[in-house]
């Protein structure tokens, strides 16, 4: 019977620059993990800010319905309700011109409220695009560090990680940079 010979060295022993070139790897894909997760709920939270933001839309088009739903009724009732012999409308006419008017001015202030609130959930929405913008370049900065790096290990070539160090860099500044605006 053949003996199996088990070798106990490593390759990665022989190689220290392979070791430091491995942390390496290792620390990029573990920042590469965090601005991953951080583009994730940027993304997410400008999801939700627009969808606040369309809801509010809605709703304020929906006060403007009823507003000229109001005053179309209003004028209706104006121009054909009877008048008397001295061109005056009747008591009750007169109350229900001033319910229209008092509905009316109501539609307008909630459809003035709301309006603000959908212009802040508009910029709201605005701000995270821009923060996951950020760090989508960020992530995808950190994607090439993380390859360029670990095409040391097929070529054994020193530039490689530096040029990869180089990228994470810029992925980490670019991310980071979302504190200066804001994030």
């Amino acid at each position: 019977m053949a003996e199996i010979e088990i070798h106990h060295e490593h390759a990665h022993s022989a190689d220290p620059a392979g070791r430091s070139v491995g942390f390496l790897v290792g620390v990029i894909g573990v920042l590469l993990a965090v601005v991953t997760i951080c583009a994730h709920r940027a993304h997410t939270a400008a999801v939700i800010h627009r969808t606040e933001a369309n809801d509010a839309w809605a709703y304020y088009q929906a006060k403007k319905v009823r507003e000229n739903t109001v005053v179309t009724a209003a004028e209706l009732l104006n121009a054909l309700a009877p008048t008397d012999a001295k061109g005056e409308k009747s008591e009750k006419i007169v109350k229900a011109l001033e319910k229209f008017q008092g509905q009316r001015d109501k539609y307008v202030k909630d459809a003035e409220d709301i309006q603000e609130k959908a212009k802040d959930k508009d910029k709201e929405t605005e701000h995270d695009e821009v923060l996951a913008l950020r760090f989508d370049l960020g992530e995808g900065l950190l994607e090439l560090g993380l390859v360029l790096a670990s095409l040391y290990f097929l070529g054994r070539q020193k530039f490689f990680p530096v040029i990869g160090s180089i990228a994470a860099i810029a992925g980490i500044a670019t991310a980071l940079s979302v504190f200066a605006i804001g994030g």
